[in-house]
């Protein structure tokens, strides 16, 4: 459990946002959940906004409940929120228009933010694409989210999830200045897939991206294809630095497979 200066109980609450869409924010939250599981905290994952995915389908929920589920000691240690579901695979602000459907308010998500940090050592919300995609039609994002959750008094933190070739320089620079921007903590960065066979682009990104986040710390980075392994737990903390309740070694795994 943390406390913050206001005098708020609740537990740890992270954002889990990216650097764009399909860079690994989903195996990424879920590999943080089941590190978490394992230390033997209790878990929730939020998923605010769904889109791309119909009434009756798997969501990102469900694939985190498949990979991180088998790590929970109870059925109660682990619990998944869906708020909202949009069919299209567009921006939930889009999606939501397009559909008919109500849009999600950043004063409902930190609603149950604070709900369910009452009941959890951690909370984690996985966001919709990148930081700044749209969730109303007043343009408030998932940064807006999270500031939402800090007016309540519950000290959130932002981790952001990158790829490991060219371009990920910027697009982490830019995130990382958007949070700065909006008084938002950087936790630190996880590489949502490294490749198999890394190129001399991915090799100096570990040790360029802390300084591209503005200071903030390598967290991880999970291989490729993380999703089908056989010990998702063991994958996952091995994957994972301490401050997610890993074993990962930022600067062993830097010095054996960066290029300075």
């Amino acid at each position: 459990m943390s406390r913050d200066t206001d005098g708020a109980t609740g537990g740890r609450v992270v954002f889990v946002t990216g650097t764009g869409t399909e860079v690994g924010k989903t195996v990424t939250t879920a590999a943080v959940t089941a590190a978490a599981l394992r230390a033997g905290l209790r878990v929730a994952v939020l998923k605010p906004g769904q889109t791309g995915v119909a009434p009756d389908e798997p969501g990102d929920a469900e694939e985190v409940r498949r990979l991180a589920g088998p790590a929970a000691p109870t059925p109660d240690a682990l619990t998944l929120r869906e708020l909202a579901r949009y069919p299209e695979p567009l921006a939930p602000d889009t999606a939501a228009r397009r559909s008919g459907l109500p849009c999600l308010a950043a004063e409902d998500v930190a609603k149950e933010v604070a709900a369910l940090a009452e009941r959890h050592d951690l909370v984690l919300v996985e966001g919709a694409g990148g930081l700044l995609v749209r969730y109303d039609e007043q343009g408030r994002t998932l940064a807006d989210q999270a500031r939402a959750v800090r007016e309540l008094g519950l000290p959130a933190e932002v981790l952001l999830v990158a790829t490991a070739g060219l371009g990920t320089l910027n697009t982490t620079a830019l995130t990382a200045e958007a949070l700065a921007a909006r008084g938002l903590p950087l936790l630190g960065v996880v590489v949502g897939a490294w490749p198999d066979s890394p190129g001399l682009a991915d090799r100096c990104n570990l040790t360029d991206l802390p300084r591209a986040a503005a200071g903030a710390p390598l967290l991880g980075a999970l291989p490729e294809h993380a999703g089908r392994a056989a010990d998702f737990t063991a994958l996952a903390v091995a994957a994972l630095a301490p401050a997610l309740h890993g074993d990962w070694d930022a600067a062993a795994f830097t010095a054996e497979h960066g290029a300075g």
